[in-house]
């Protein structure tokens, strides 16, 4: 089925969903858009979107990078101001210039990073910003009485008294929306909501949900995780390129249809890869330990090996430890211990630790954070593809000059081999779009033939058929014959590509698993420190 007949096929359910509803009771939509336009420069994000939420539902909107739904809801929490359109809340035209008048308007936003204060108390978070009168001692009393009420009520349990930084993530994702009922918001919006939460924290997450659900709540819930979107939404809304495709009721749609609502074609929802056939040791690790700027020990003694022909992924909340490991493995930090690659030493400490000499030892790196680690964004395509690869006599024209047009060749080549679109080598990196980013990062890494390729977080912010994509281009590396770390936090990508599953909590390894031996819940516990 062609993108146009997705499109089509999409409007249709919408047409029929409306339906549907006009033949039920009449229902004032908790929140109402009626074409709402924006755009940037030439860039234009929302085209004439329509979009009807109901209240007291789950309401879920997905699609892919830059489709245009963190702007569509910018513009509902007033941090955007929309070139054309109208909003209405509850039956009513409302103006939101400002997130102030969107709490006015009884919205409350829980965003993917918090906007909490780490040395502030729970109960300070809480009231900041909605502080009645100079003295704050009247609020602080009133604020601990009804955050005891919200929190029984809506089992959103947290010790008043405890700092933000002393919360597991769970936690602080409780405070945020604690702060959003506390301001007597009935509407909440939450931006990927289980990004940084273990499988048990998540399931909490989907039972408050429900609970406010039940108490008349209306949430909307972002996330590309169709999983999700079918296990707690009542209706799910597909946004492409800015326009509103489909509206449909969850129950009678699925993953599959979703994905090509989603993309404008069949997406593989499954990686599909042959069993493993590992061969010698290429990585192995012995009593690794790492420590930070503060003499605070981030690795504990980790031991870990790594078969050539075999994934090895890491499962583990983020923040146990992980980041440090791909570090001090691929040159950025330092340590304590050994590491071996196909039998020889790596230095941990000396002149020989850096990012250029891991690579000379035939190790390439996917960093976590490509904006930051990865790329430069300032920069050309063509020039972020061979960076750390920029002394290989392959692209030196003499001693002094660089090759640059064949250096723009090579990238233009490979911009079609990985599909990164636009195909053009001298464009910014920053033009690209996150997936598109990631796709000319795992180009320069992957095309060297690496003997280990080290992964970082492979997929984050990464729409779904970029994701398949990537996945794909992991496996195929894997059965050319080389180890491969992946760290990841989302435990269906580690379940998918892994050959062995690691479980790392506070800077240690829980325990080792075969993905075929065991199951979200036990790793879960792990995850959480729980030894099984």
């Amino acid at each position: 089925m062609s993108a146009a007949d997705q499109t089509n096929a999409g409007r249709q359910a919408t047409a029929a969903l409306g339906a549907k509803e006009a033949a039920t009771p009449a229902k004032v939509p908790a929140i109402e858009l009626k074409g709402i336009s924006k755009a940037f420069g030439t860039v234009q994000a929302n085209k004439d979107i329509a979009i009807r939420v109901m209240p007291g539902a789950i309401h879920g909107i997905i699609g892919e990078n830059g489709a245009g739904k963190s702007t569509l809801m910018s513009i509902l929490y007033g941090f955007y101001k929309a070139d054309k359109g109208e909003i209405w809340i509850k039956g009513k035209r409302t103006q939101i210039p400002d997130s102030q008048a969107a709490i006015s308007a009884g919205i409350g936003m829980v965003f993917q990073h918090f906007k909490l204060v780490q040395n502030f108390t729970v109960l300070e978070n809480i009231i900041l910003g909605a502080e009645e009168g100079a003295l704050l001692r009247p609020s602080l009393a009133k604020a601990r009485k009804e955050l005891k009420r919200l929190a029984d009520e809506y089992e959103l349990n947290v010790d008043p008294d405890e700092k933000i930084e002393e919360l597991s993530v769970g936690h602080q994702q409780r405070v945020e929306i604690l702060k959003a009922l506390y301001r007597q918001a009935d509407i909440l919006i939450l931006d990927e909501p289980t990004g940084v939460l273990t499988p048990d924290e998540a399931d909490h997450l989907f039972r408050i949900l429900d609970f406010l659900r039940k108490e008349g709540k209306t949430i909307i819930l972002i996330t590309h995780k169709l999983r999700e979107i079918m296990e707690i939404t009542d209706t799910v809304s597909v946004m492409r390129r800015g326009e509103m495709t489909a509206t449909v009721k969850t129950s009678e749609t699925s993953p599959e249809q979703l994905a090509e609502l989603m993309v404008g074609r069949k997406v593989l929802l499954n990686v599909t890869k042959t069993k493993a056939n590992p061969g010698d040791t290429v990585l192995e690790i012995e009593d690794l330990r790492v420590r930070d700027e503060d003499k605070v020990e981030r690795l504990k003694g980790i031991n870990l090996t790594i078969r050539a022909g075999e994934i090895l992924g890491i499962a583990g909340v983020a923040g146990n430890g992980q980041s440090e490991l791909l570090e001090v493995l691929g040159g950025f930090a330092n340590g304590t211990g050994t590491i071996r690659v196909n039998g020889q030493d790596l230095d941990l400490t000396g002149k020989h630790s850096d990012g250029q000499s891991r690579r000379a030892r035939g190790i390439a790196h996917v960093p976590e954070d490509r904006h930051h680690l990865g790329l430069i964004l300032d920069f050309m395509a063509w020039e972020n593809m061979i960076f750390g690869y920029h002394s290989d006599p392959a692209y030196q024209k003499n001693p002094l000059l660089m090759d640059n047009a064949g250096i723009i060749a090579h990238t233009a080549s490979a911009m079609e081999r990985f599909d990164v679109r636009p195909p053009i080598p001298t464009l910014p990196a920053k033009s690209f779009s996150g997936g598109n980013q990631q796709k000319i990062v795992l180009a320069r890494e992957i095309e060297r033939d690496p003997v280990l390729l080290l992964v970082g977080q492979p997929t984050r912010g990464v729409d779904i058929g970029a994701i398949e994509f990537i996945h794909k281009r992991i496996v195929e590396l894997r059965d050319q014959g080389a180890a491969i770390l992946l760290v990841s936090v989302e435990l269906d990508e580690i379940f998918a590509l892994s050959d062995r599953i690691a479980v790392m909590f506070d800077g240690q390894i829980m325990g080792e698993r075969l993905p075929e031996d065991t199951n979200e819940k036990e790793l879960g516990l792990m995850m959480a420190g729980v030894a099984t």
